[in-house]
């Protein structure tokens, strides 16, 4: 049982780590309880957190990751984060952190986890990223350990992300400069999750050294394994028009936003949290959905 100092919203905190329905990685049961997996330095782990109070979540672990998992999870959830300097910047952003304060970062450490998703994710819609993942992960991680909720997979290790074939890649709709990149960075893996002890700015930096990461994967990844309320996602697709809609009423593009967001730092990742949990996040639809552009046919 962990006990925080305030109010944690577990499901708030938790969401940006599931790629969509039908993650293997992560599910919900029926009794509210977040299962999730990860590739610990110890081992896989298997784990089941619940919210049973306010301040409180209980977890249970399985696997030989398990101790290591439970020890670190007051860190995973940025229980220790201080947001006294939190100023928010709009009436929206003000409304929805006295509705939510309970809303945490994440600091999960597991750099490639966090990474190889976000590659995925790069210039597709996000249909054709999540159904990549769910294609990987169930070919080539392995079964979750203890009593995992059935299909639950632990993702490949960073071996097995370099190893997988180009072929195989290519039958989940991955294109050549998604791949290769997931493969540059799984061979320097070692390196990139010791960028989790460095401070984030720092960390994003050596993130941005590999070829194929730009400023929005290094930001998607800081946001999930470094904790960053800084982390803002610059060349999202929806973004800068969601922000601008619903705080401005009118479309914007990213160098505005930037420009909009700037006196929300360090805490503009927090405001974007904020503004999705908010329930007041729009943006127009002025025509038809982007195309599933398909790889596996070319």
């Amino acid at each position: 049982m962990l006990t925080a100092g305030g109010p944690v919203q577990l499901a708030h905190t938790l969401a940006p780590l599931r790629r969509g329905p039908g993650d293997p990685c992560h599910r919900i049961d029926r009794d509210g309880a977040h299962w999730g997996v990860s590739r610990m330095p110890a081992g896989p782990v298997t784990y089941r957190l619940l919210q049973t109070a306010a301040d409180t979540v209980t977890a249970v672990a399985w696997g030989p990751g398990a101790m290591e998992f439970l020890d670190q999870l007051g860190s995973m959830l940025c229980l220790d984060e201080n947001v006294d300097d939190f100023v928010p910047i709009h009436p929206t952003i003000a409304a929805a952190h006295q509705r939510n304060p309970g809303l945490r970062m994440l600091r999960t450490g597991r750099v490639l986890e966090a990474l190889v998703p976000a590659i995925l994710e790069q210039k597709v819609t996000i249909v054709s990223a999540h159904a990549a993942w769910r294609n990987l992960v169930h070919r080539f991680g392995e079964p979750a350990p203890g009593p995992a909720p059935d299909g639950m997979r632990v993702p490949p290790d960073a071996a097995t992300w370099a190893r997988i074939p180009s072929w195989s890649y290519h039958r989940a709709n991955v294109g050549p400069q998604r791949w290769q990149t997931i493969v540059r960075a799984a061979r320097v893996a070692d390196s990139l999750e010791r960028t989790a002890a460095l401070p984030p700015a720092e960390a994003a930096r050596r993130l941005r050294t590999i070829p194929g990461i730009g400023e929005w994967t290094a930001a998607e990844t800081a946001q999930r394994a470094f904790g960053d309320a800084d982390a803002l996602s610059v060349g999202d697709y929806h973004l800068a028009s969601v922000v601008g809609w619903t705080l401005l009423g009118r479309d914007i593009d990213d160098a505005e936003m930037v420009e909009f967001l700037e006196p929300a730092r360090p805490h503009r990742y927090r405001t974007i949290r904020l503004l999705e949990v908010s329930g007041q996040a729009r943006k127009p639809r002025f025509g038809p959905r982007a195309p599933i552009t398909d790889h596996s046919r070319r």
